[in-house]
């Protein structure tokens, strides 16, 4: 199962990419394996020196009751702390952004091909 951001390689020149894992609820992993996620406006930000994805829609799982997970919530990236003090020095060069470019599955974990676009 893999989510593509169609739209990225148009918008976007792709500099280098980065795969990270992602920090998911049980509702959200069952929404993503049947294929309810949209990656189209989402980007990634360091903040306080982690990674975060923001406005990656995973629609609520059907089968889901009240602890059901919101939609659009913001979500942590998983990323060794070198790597992302060298991407954070890469980002303040300014005109660069991160944002994912496909989501996908790798031995049962959620995994995330971040793009620094330009």
């Amino acid at each position: 199962m893999e989510i593509i951001n169609r739209k990225a390689s148009f918008d976007y020149d792709i500099l280098e990419t980065f795969e990270v894992g992602i920090v998911l609820k049980g509702t959200e992993i069952k929404s993503i394996r049947e294929g309810r996620t949209n990656l189209k406006d989402s980007y990634a930000i360091i903040r306080n020196n982690e990674l975060f994805l923001l406005n990656m829609h995973i629609s609520h799982y059907e089968k889901g009751n009240i602890f059901n997970h919101d939609e659009t919530r913001t979500r942590k990236l998983l990323m060794h702390k070198k790597e992302i003090n060298k991407l954070s020095g890469k980002l303040e060069q300014g005109g660069l952004t991160l944002i994912p470019l496909k989501l996908y599955f790798k031995k049962n974990k959620a995994k995330i091909l971040l793009g620094l676009a330009k």
